[in-house]
């Protein structure tokens, strides 16, 4: 019987579980840093994470959220930092998504409260946030390296922090402060 490694200590000690042809990987002995329970998950497409109070799009950019299905379908879009920026204006000029027209790439420390420390391939967790992909995810924040065309991003790859140049391509998953 497969249980995921958000559960109980008595799953297996690491725990494959599928993501579009590569394996979750987890470590039920790490005590979990975004449990499922953490969440309140809503059927137009958003999840609440109780603990920060903001409210996240379940798919990244480019996906679109499968209310029958309770997933996201199609792959992810790829941006450029100014391009993931643009993104959330265009969103929030035009229909706005769930009814909310305040969706803003998030901030590093924000976007690092996605971040599973349980698992890996990706560092996510896949119940709250499916089909997300290794790639890293762009932040709203500028490092503090002496080049200013320089953001922080995560790779939910292992779920580590770092700059990347303006011009290199990541995805984008919005955030809205719940009011």
């Amino acid at each position: 019987m497969t249980k995921t490694c958000q559960t109980t200590l008595s799953c297996l000690l690491v725990l494959p579980l599928p993501l579009l042809g590569n394996d979750q990987v987890c470590n039920t002995q790490v005590t979990a840093t975004t449990p499922t329970a953490r969440f309140t998950s809503f059927n137009n497409g958003t999840v609440l994470d109780k603990y920060t109070g903001l409210m996240w799009k379940k798919c990244s950019e480019g996906q679109k959220w499968n209310v029958a299905r309770h997933t996201c379908n199609l792959f992810a879009a790829t941006y450029t930092w100014q391009q993931a920026l643009r993104r959330a204006q265009a969103l929030n000029s035009k229909a706005g998504f769930a009814g909310y027209k305040d969706w803003r790439v998030p901030n590093i420390k924000e976007l690092n409260t996605l971040v599973e420390e349980q698992c890996a391939h990706p560092a996510i967790n896949l119940r709250v946030f499916p089909t997300t992909s290794i790639q890293g995810f762009w932040s709203s924040s500028p490092t503090d390296y002496d080049n200013y065309d320089v953001a922080w991003n995560v790779n939910f790859n292992n779920g580590s922090s770092g700059g990347n140049g303006d011009i290199d391509e990541g995805q984008v998953r919005l955030v809205r402060r719940r009011q």
